[in-house]
């Protein structure tokens, strides 16, 4: 067996890359002490590692869906979010505001307040940003959850959002001015949307909702997510997009994907030389877990057939087979 510190040193190392950005890689605490700094950073790890692969906790959506280029698309897109006036929006200072009159003195007060926005524009003055749960969530709770990451991420920026609870997920739509009081703007990034879910989830479970932000790769998720156009076509039923391949390949995705299973292939390996029996239990939801991902499916039967082809003195060449054999030794059948 494995003592306790050497686990959550492992799991601190390899659990780094799977639920926080790339570039984020802490190196395991080597020496066993009672004090050691990784059994709370570990700690955190084994409760993310537990939500996302034990209880499959419902996972957050935050998604960029647009910017206006300009006044005219600004209020054509507050228009739309608030369905002409009929729903009620809310700005940062916590004002409510409805009814078209509303509306339109909302979008005269973005145009004129900072640098004057132009109808129209060459860079963008505003960004959509969208945030949901799966069906079945409270819409209330989403709607406080947003607003609590409206005002840890987007301080200092004017914005209105707008909850939506009509439709089959609950959502919030929220429209943030680009340039900010002070005159900076707004660029978000990868990393930053990588961080607004990690927000955004945090708010939701400090209102007791579980929820999670685990990165696709982690997952195992093979197929890009739904763009809005295709989402609005495919629910009014004017396109049938059932036949457009709609799965990930290309170089990112295999170095991503290869990595988070290098990662989960370490922890599983640390976690089934426990002696505390929750770890080993919790390595066994992990094989679970990743023996049911849309990656798995699709690397081992590839797997096997280059397998076929490979002489068994030689190392296979393919990518695949490193990503079901990172840490030697893991027994898929405990």
């Amino acid at each position: 067996m494995t003592t306790g510190a050497s686990i959550d040193g492992v799991l601190v190392q390899w659990g780094e890359r799977l639920f926080y950005p790339a570039s984020r890689i802490v190196k395991p605490d080597t020496t066993p002490r009672l004090n050691s700094p990784n059994r709370s950073s570990a700690a955190v790890i084994r409760q993310r590692i537990a939500a996302t692969v034990a209880r499959r906790a419902p996972q957050v959506m935050v998604k960029v869906t647009g910017g206006g280029r300009g006044m005219g698309a600004i209020a054509a897109h507050l228009r739309y979010i608030c369905k002409n006036g009929q729903l009620r929006m809310e700005d940062e200072r916590g004002v409510v505001r409805e009814g078209k009159e509303a509306m339109h003195d909302l979008a005269e007060q973005w145009r004129v307040s900072g640098s004057l926005i132009p109808q129209t524009s060459h860079r963008r003055e505003a960004f959509n940003i969208m945030l949901s749960m799966p069906k079945g969530t409270d819409a209330q709770t989403v709607l406080k959850a947003a607003r609590a990451f409206a005002k840890h991420e987007l301080k200092d920026h004017h914005y209105v959002m707008v909850l939506h609870e009509h439709q089959a997920n609950p959502h919030v739509h929220l429209s943030v001015k680009a340039e900010s009081i002070e005159g900076k703007r707004l660029n978000p990034r990868k990393t930053d949307l990588h961080r607004w879910r990690e927000t955004f989830a945090e708010q939701l479970r400090g209102y007791g909702v579980e929820a999670e932000a685990t990165r696709q790769a982690s997952r195992g998720v093979n197929r890009r997510d739904e763009r809005i156009w295709e989402s609005k076509v495919r629910q009014e039923g004017r396109l049938d997009l059932r036949g457009e391949q709609r799965a990930k390949s290309g170089a990112t995705y295999e170095r991503s994907h290869f990595g988070a299973f290098q990662a989960w292939a370490n922890i599983t390996k640390a976690l089934q030389a426990s002696d505390v029996p929750e770890d080993r239990e919790l390595a066994k939801h992990i094989l679970r877990f990743i023996s049911e991902s849309a990656y798995f499916k699709e690397v081992w039967p590839r797997d096997q057939r280059e397998a076929a082809r490979q002489d068994k003195q030689r190392p296979a060449p393919v990518q695949s087979r490193e990503v079901l054999k990172a840490a030697p030794s893991i027994d898929m059948e405990r």
